[in-house]
């Protein structure tokens, strides 16, 4: 009968902590996003980037990618 309550205190625990930590994720990531509502998105619409480096950088991201799951 102990081995039983073991089980369900650590369970129990386990789940809470859990429980805790999804919702401080979220409210995190909610507070994160009030305070900086444009985000990443404000890097892919600069106009002082040139578009020529973007498309090199991204063409060589996607060779590396490709060459790297090859191996």
């Amino acid at each position: 009968m102990q081995g039983v309550q073991l089980m369900a205190v650590g369970m129990g625990t386990v789940f809470s902590f859990l429980t805790i930590l999804i919702f401080a994720t979220v409210l995190m990531s909610r507070c994160i996003a009030w305070l900086f509502p444009q985000g990443a998105s404000q890097a892919e619409h600069d106009p002082s980037l040139d578009p020529a480096h973007v498309a090199a950088i991204t063409a060589a991201i996607s060779k590396y990618k490709i060459d790297n799951l090859n191996k």
